[in-house]
């Protein structure tokens, strides 16, 4: 990060689904972490009919106080019931999912849909979820209102997309993150650093985060000078892929050059999940996080396979330990790469 944008650019964990849990924040962490960390998507329906996995949905940990909670949802009435529990466990504040162009979440009504319904009904969804975080309050402890979204759909322009941001604002809304990218893009082509600043422009008096395409010093630099005004940047599946990737851009002289033992962060993910997720999720969780992780790697697709094949989390450990007695030039990654 260069020193004028040292302390001022918020550097901000993703959302993505199956991935941003408590067992894999505790990996950000683990290397100085970041600004906020928005929780997968938490759908608002489930929540409040507490289903059996939900209280795992809810775990803060390790930084609570730095915790975003995002709802998703296809209904006004179960987001602001959603908002309300969420809002009186702490952390920085709740986020609605506008953004989410998955057929599975879109087609019910739910993520970018609400960038595609009628304004009055979305103004009437931010409006409940405002009302409820503000009766969540506590001891004086404000909830801040977050969205995140995409461009809209393929007939999107900024005229469009300033207008609807103008009604999340006069709803309440206190921050956006902007996926510069239409529905249909989902993550084909390159994410318009350019829109991201042009929202900001418009829109000073919140602040503007930008997402997409960010994954190292290089691509950072170059997003911030395609968005000055943007407050901050939101990393996800780069830091999937690398968790120390804050660190990296914190740009401290003490930790440029650390070494990280790649076997040692593997098995300790594995560890993780037994601890923070329930039995039924471990598996998939794995998959997921070595779907990118192992792009690390000197043999990256045969390492995939691998994790991908495991039959359970012991016989997890024993392929990681099996990769790297294999490839033992892939132990050690420094920082910087």
């Amino acid at each position: 990060m260069t020193s004028e944008n040292q302390g001022e650019t918020r550097l901000i964990l993703g959302p993505m689904a199956t991935l941003s849990h408590e067992a894999f924040r505790r990996l950000v962490a683990r290397f100085g972490g970041c600004d906020e960390y928005f929780t997968e998507m938490i759908n608002a329906a489930s929540l409040i009919h507490a289903g059996p996995f939900e209280k795992y949905y809810l775990l803060s940990g390790p930084e609570p106080e730095k915790i975003v909670w995002q709802l998703t949802g296809k209904n006004a009435a179960p987001m602001a019931s959603a908002a309300r529990i969420v809002g009186e466990l702490g952390g920085i504040g709740v986020d609605l999912n506008m953004g989410c162009s998955a057929p599975q979440i879109a087609n019910t009504g739910a993520g970018i849909a609400w960038m595609t319904k009628p304004l009055s009904e979305t103004a009437e969804m931010v409006r409940a979820v405002k009302t409820e975080l503000e009766n969540a309050a506590k001891d004086g402890h404000k909830n801040r209102l977050s969205v995140k979204m995409r461009l809209g759909a393929e007939d999107f322009t900024e005229e469009k997309l300033f207008s609807f941001c103008q009604m999340l604002l006069d709803e309440g809304v206190q921050m956006i993150t902007l996926h510069a990218r239409t529905k249909k893009e989902k993550h084909r082509g390159h994410s318009r650093w350019e829109i991201v600043q042009h929202l900001a422009e418009n829109f000073p008096q919140i602040p503007v985060i930008l997402n997409g395409d960010v994954k190292d010093r290089a691509s950072f630099d170059n997003a911030m000078k395609a968005a000055p005004n943007a407050k901050g940047v939101m990393i996800a599946t780069a830091a999937a892929q690398k968790p120390w990737i804050f660190s990296m851009l914190k740009n401290t002289s003490a930790q440029e050059n650390a070494q990280i033992d790649a076997q040692e962060l593997a098995l300790e993910f594995i560890d993780n999940v037994e601890k923070y997720q329930p039995p039924e999720f471990w598996k998939t969780r794995l998959q997921r996080f070595f779907a990118y992780y192992c792009l690390n790697f000197s043999f990256a697709h045969y390492f995939q396979t691998q994790m991908l094949n495991a039959k359970d989390n012991e016989d997890a450990k024993i392929r990681v330990k099996e990769y790297f007695e294999k490839c033992k030039c892939d132990i050690i990654i420094k920082k910087e790469n």
